[in-house]
């Protein structure tokens, strides 16, 4: 089925390509400008989650987190959206001391604003947006979105503007994001928010002649022009203009935080060495987290702690991945998921620490404690 289904979308490709090359010029349209994401179908029909990058191993989300509604069908959920959303667009009067925060290639949004009253803003923003979420624990401030295509890749011309209403799966990107947000308390009345996004791409597997024989899902790199896109989106839902907005987050990058370097002397527990302050080392890793397979669960900025929970893909020992367990009886993921602490130490002024522990806040000093270390330090220097 799969062979069908690649073969059905390259033969329709050169189709459109050769159809496209001989018609007049102003035939083909190609995507707009005006607008670079487009997830809005992302949620309109719900069976099996095939959209799920089936190679792509995640921890499967807690279930008490799964976003839960009381209405009984689905034009009743839409009708009580609209609703909602109308009566927020009423009272919507913008949120004052908003602006966007930035450290080398990262930014965050800082909104003069307690957490409790922005978190369920902040939800409603992602749903508007045609996303699912799998993650909702507003005790954490911690929200993540399903996987989901960005349909705005999709070249618009005039082939797909004719069929595309009754072959729109065909048209595929080969691409699923999905989103995590975080809201930290950096002080009293004052909260940070953190967008990160995670890829996927749809890969050939081929024979000794070349020849495409299946596909598969495996990671790409993390985009922070998506990420940028959604705070601007996130500061226009809360009241700023679009071109505030957008003037904010196009301002110039920083210089690079300082790279981080992973310490396995045999003397002390192995580490890794940020040459920046606590609270800026915080951020940090909790970034890298959000960016790398770790499942937050809780955290304590008090005592630095971040209690997560992580999938080693080769656990699964299975060459077809997530997806060989996704309709399965039970998730083998979520079984194998293993619990760790990642705690942050300040050492100095301008220097901090980063350990991981067992569950039980004993140092990990094993492979997976150096495999855990290891992937946060290629995130913290990047």
């Amino acid at each position: 089925m799969m062979n069908l289904l690649q073969s059905i979308r390259r033969y329709l490709s050169i189709i459109a390509l050769v159809t496209c090359s001989i018609a007049l010029l102003s035939s083909c349209k190609s995507v707009t400008s005006s607008d670079t994401v487009d997830y809005k179908s992302a949620g309109a029909v719900r069976g099996p989650n095939l959209s799920y990058p089936p190679d792509l191993i995640t921890a499967q989300a807690d279930r008490r987190y799964i976003v839960q509604d009381g209405t009984a069908t689905m034009s009743e959920y839409n009708a009580a959206v609209k609703k909602s959303s109308q009566l927020r667009s009423n009272v919507m009067t913008g949120i004052p001391g908003m602006r966007i925060a930035r450290d080398g290639e990262r930014r965050w949004l800082v909104v003069e604003k307690p957490a409790p009253e922005l978190y369920p803003q902040v939800k409603d923003f992602w749903q508007e947006n045609g996303f699912l979420l799998v993650v909702d624990s507003p005790s954490t401030g911690i929200m993540e979105t399903d996987w989901a295509e960005n349909r705005a890749k999709i070249a618009q011309d005039w082939i797909r503007s004719t069929i595309g209403g009754a072959l729109d799966s065909i048209y595929d990107t080969g691409e699923r994001d999905k989103y995590k947000t975080r809201l930290e308390v950096s002080k009293p009345g004052e909260t940070e928010i953190y967008i990160t996004q995670r890829g996927a791409i749809e890969k050939c597997t081929t024979d000794t002649t070349g020849a495409c024989l299946s596909t598969i899902w495996t990671s790409r790199p993390n985009d922070p022009e998506l990420e940028a896109a959604f705070l601007a989106r996130l500061m226009e839902r809360l009241g700023m203009t679009q071109e505030q907005a957008k003037a904010m987050v196009a301002a110039p990058l920083g210089p690079k935080t300082p790279k981080a370097k992973f310490v396995q002397d045999g003397t002390n527990q192995a580490h890794i060495e940020l040459g920046v302050s606590f609270d800026r080392s915080w951020r940090d890793v909790g970034l890298a987290l959000d960016r790398s397979n770790f499942t937050v669960e809780d955290r304590n900025r008090t005592a630095g702690v971040y209690y997560v929970r992580y999938v080693n893909p080769k656990d699964l020992g299975d060459t077809k991945g997530f997806f060989s367990n996704l309709f399965g009886s039970k998730d083998d993921s979520s079984l194998k998921a293993k619990k760790y602490q990642v705690v942050v130490k300040g050492t100095g002024e301008n220097s901090a620490n980063v350990y991981v522990q067992n569950a039980d806040g004993k140092p990990e000093n094993t492979p997976a404690g150096f495999q855990l270390l290891t992937l946060l330090t290629e995130q913290l220097t990047k």
